[in-house]
């Protein structure tokens, strides 16, 4: 009987880490789902889960730094202090890592050949990044946040994703046409849209007015119905990004 005790005094832990995994791996699943002409490798996928992982890890140390330089530059009771932590700070770094670590990890990578591989990528090292913040969440408030993370926070990184992704696969499309500085400015696009949407999703919720919350409730909406929208426009319209074969005759 002894034996069975070890295992009950784990068993609060596993039912926070499953609360805190599920809702990232049952997204993960879905866009998944959606990559159907060519299935991206196993191998490649755990990995952008791991670099999400790492973009994580990297962005709470930089925020830790930035937040405590911030503090000393202006007063964290000022709303403009929220908004400059919101948008400057978390949205500029998360998805800065975020992009840094997917960009490393899958830029060359040969499976990289239809554009919604972009989307796959980018949300796959997104909900890396979800899923171990949530963990974090979860075992240092208990089992109240992991229900609204689940509604909110993990389909917030998830549309942040989907945006980015779309930009990142026309920008590699752009690359292999040769069209570089085109590359670039998809990339940047990405980017920041990424950043205007996390930014504004933190900024209302760190208000946290009626106002605010009355916004980010509409926000939340809205951005989660076009991100799923252009989530099957884009699985729906997808193409390769490698260049047609040349035809002989017309190169001659």
């Amino acid at each position: 009987m002894f034996f069975f005790f070890p295992i009950l005094s784990l068993l609060p832990n596993l039912i926070y880490l499953l609360a805190a995994l599920l809702p990232a791996f049952i997204l993960l699943r879905f866009v998944y789902r959606h990559d159907t002409i060519e299935k991206e490798p196993m191998k490649l996928l755990l990995s952008l889960l791991l670099m999400g992982c790492l973009a994580a890890l990297c962005s709470g140390i930089l925020e830790a730094i930035a937040e405590a330089l911030l503090r000393i530059a202006i007063n964290p009771e000022s709303p403009i202090y929220v908004l400059v932590l919101a948008f400057l700070i978390v949205a500029v770094i998360e998805e800065g890592t975020k992009l840094f670590f997917l960009r490393l990890r899958s830029w060359k990578h040969p499976a990289f050949n239809y554009r919604f591989d972009g989307v796959v990528y980018a949300v796959f090292v997104s909900l890396g990044f979800a899923a171990l913040e949530n963990v974090q969440y979860v075992l240092s408030y208990g089992l109240a946040v992991a229900l609204p993370r689940a509604l909110l926070a993990i389909p917030g990184h998830l549309s942040f994703a989907i945006f980015m992704g779309v930009c990142y696969g026309r920008a590699r499309l752009l690359e292999n046409l040769g069209d570089h500085a085109g590359a670039q400015r998809s990339l940047r696009r990405g980017y920041l849209t990424a950043v205007f949407l996390h930014g504004f999703y933190d900024a209302c919720a760190m208000l946290g007015t009626e106002l605010a919350s009355l916004v980010f409730l509409v926000f939340v909406i809205i951005m989660f119905v076009l991100a799923f929208r252009t989530l099957k426009r884009e699985s729906a319209g997808d193409a390769p990004i490698t260049p047609p074969p040349s035809d002989p005759l017309l190169d001659q």
